[in-house]
């Protein structure tokens, strides 16, 4: 996962890029069985132990998903705490330093 947090003034922008296969369960391999599906469920970030940004997901979301906010409260070497959790169980977690514009 891919995290880039840049605050300036009181507000702090990030943006998040995750590697996820996000498939609906729709979509068929060449030999006409269906793909399971596999999507990204829940997105939370948090600072220093509050969450920030929560978003559920579902399977209408493309593949490797991209999503920015935007939160205050925060300033330049704080830490950043995303997490996911997909339909299957899967998950990941990943921590960003806040930089300065």
């Amino acid at each position: 996962m891919k995290i880039k947090a840049v605050v300036q003034n009181d507000a702090v922008a990030v943006k998040m890029l995750m590697p996820h296969p996000m498939e609906t369960g729709r979509r068929k391999e060449q030999n006409g069985t269906l793909v399971p599906h596999h999507y990204i469920t829940e997105v939370t970030a948090t600072h220093n132990g509050e969450t920030v940004f929560h978003a559920e997901l579902g399977p209408g979301v493309s593949k490797d998903p991209y999503l920015s906010f935007q939160f205050t409260g925060a300033k330049a070497g704080d830490m950043l705490k995303v997490s996911w959790v997909d339909n299957k169980g899967g998950s990941e977690t990943a921590e960003a330093a806040i930089t300065a514009m």
